[in-house]
């Protein structure tokens, strides 16, 4: 299976790499895996023009990284988004990336299933809760399966992730799906 992990951290070394890191050792000893850092690459937020619903090839206007992810989206079967947790959302480097996928191109890919990696500060019990609801919106959307999330609590500061149980969490995630 190809899986292809979007990683929206912009603090490299941070928390959220780390679980990613431990998810991909997992899932690499069956499977291949790419990481996308997506602060790595420049994706301007959507300007809903539709207009890549109105040509044939889907293009979109702007001209940017996102024809890059949009490449390797459409080699992945599974989809796994990596984030921080900003004022209970993505981060917005993710999040950008994400509202690019408003592009029928979306339909070709072959993705079936998604999963989920959550790092935030707080540890307020309903913490990932709009997330959740999002992205559950996209699995009913897309009739994608639920390959499992991992979402951490509390770990605020570079390394804190280091002193729960998350990295085996998304180590074992890695290595069932």
């Amino acid at each position: 299976m190809n899986i292809l992990i979007l990683s929206g951290s912009p603090r490299k070394g941070g928390n959220t790499d780390l679980l990613v890191e431990a998810f991909v050792k997992g899932a690499s000893q069956k499977h291949h895996v790419e990481v996308v850092s997506v602060h790595d690459y420049k994706v301007n937020p959507c300007l809903g023009c539709n207009a890549c619903f109105k040509n044939e090839a889907n293009d979109c206007v702007q001209k940017d990284d996102m024809s890059l992810i949009y490449e390797k989206m459409s080699r992945a079967d599974l989809l796994v988004i990596a984030s921080p947790v900003y004022f209970y959302g993505l981060s917005a480097q993710l999040k950008a990336v994400i509202d690019r996928l408003h592009n029928p191109i979306r339909d070709t890919f072959p993705i079936k299933k998604m999963a989920l990696l959550l790092v935030g500060a707080a540890i307020l019990p309903e913490l990932f809760d709009s997330i959740l609801a999002q992205y559950q919106l996209c699995l009913n959307f897309f009739k994608l399966e639920d390959a499992g999330r991992v979402l951490v609590r509390g770990v605020k500061d570079r390394g804190d992730i280091m002193i729960t149980d998350a990295l085996k969490e998304a180590y074992k995630l890695g290595l069932n799906v």
